[in-house]
């Protein structure tokens, strides 16, 4: 079956109890796909996602496997829709894997690194001049929202954005937060927009793998509708992030680093 590439639900004939009778009715449900991944013709991984932005997809979880860190390192990148397939070629030096690995599913953080928490070789995100309004970040927050219609029919997806100053200049919705979030820094990277002055705005939890992926893209704030993990925050005040969660109605928590919010 070929999936159109933007549509992310399709229709399901099924039965719904209530209040003790059964109905039959037609209703969204999210398409699940395997989208495989090929670094200089070597097969690398099967990322469990969403049928939308294969190419931000696999570029952002090269970022996060550190297969990829500036643009100068992507050589060429293509796109097999019908498969769907992602066939990328660098010339920089390739990370050592574990050769038994084939498929990351959607809920995990893990790839080829496994679960990192380690912070070496991740420089802290330095003092800048980057400030977000309690205003901008309603705005965001409630923006991305909007944009989150496969969930509004669903409820089968997390969303992520990109931020800037109480707009969003990307957002992307995936049956995987950190899909979602890898999706957000491919298209950065691929359209190379810097991030040091941008925020990350999420609907789901924030883990400790997400807020890695952010340190590594030297974004200085994550904010979320819900909430942040201890050792999330704990790895947020320690690279200089600032972390905001529970963004709902008028009020939000600032875990660490508030300087950064202008009141």
């Amino acid at each position: 079956m070929i999936i159109n590439s933007q549509l992310l639900y399709r229709p399901r004939l099924l039965n719904v109890y209530n209040n003790g009778s059964l109905q039959e009715k037609s209703d969204p449900v999210v398409i699940e796909t395997h989208l495989h991944l090929s670094v200089n013709d070597e097969s690398w991984a099967d990322l469990v996602c969403s049928p939308q932005a294969f190419e931000e997809l696999a570029v952002g979880y090269l970022l996060s496997e550190n297969v990829l860190q500036d643009y100068k390192d992507l050589r060429e990148i293509h796109l097999d829709e019908q498969q769907p397939l992602v066939r990328l070629y660098t010339d920089k030096p390739l990370p050592g894997r574990n050769q038994n690995f084939r498929q990351v599913n959607s809920c995990m953080g893990k790839g080829q690194q496994g679960l990192q928490t380690d912070t070496a070789g991740i420089v802290p995100v330095q003092p800048q001049n980057v400030f977000f309004s309690p205003e901008q970040i309603f705005a965001m927050v409630e923006e991305m929202e909007k944009r989150g219609s496969t969930f509004r029919l669903t409820g089968g997806t997390h969303s992520a954005a990109l931020g800037d100053q109480g707009k969003l200049m990307a957002s992307y919705e995936d049956i995987g937060r950190h899909n979602a979030v890898d999706k957000v820094f491919g298209h950065a990277f691929l359209k190379q927009i810097p991030l040091h002055d941008k925020c990350i705005v999420l609907s789901g939890r924030i883990a400790s793998e997400i807020l890695l992926k952010a340190a590594r893209r030297n974004v200085a704030m994550v904010i979320s509708r819900s909430a942040a993990t201890g050792l999330a925050v704990d790895l947020a005040e320690e690279l200089g992030i600032t972390l905001v969660g529970f963004t709902r109605g008028d009020k939000f928590n600032i875990y660490c680093h508030p300087q950064r919010v202008k009141i």
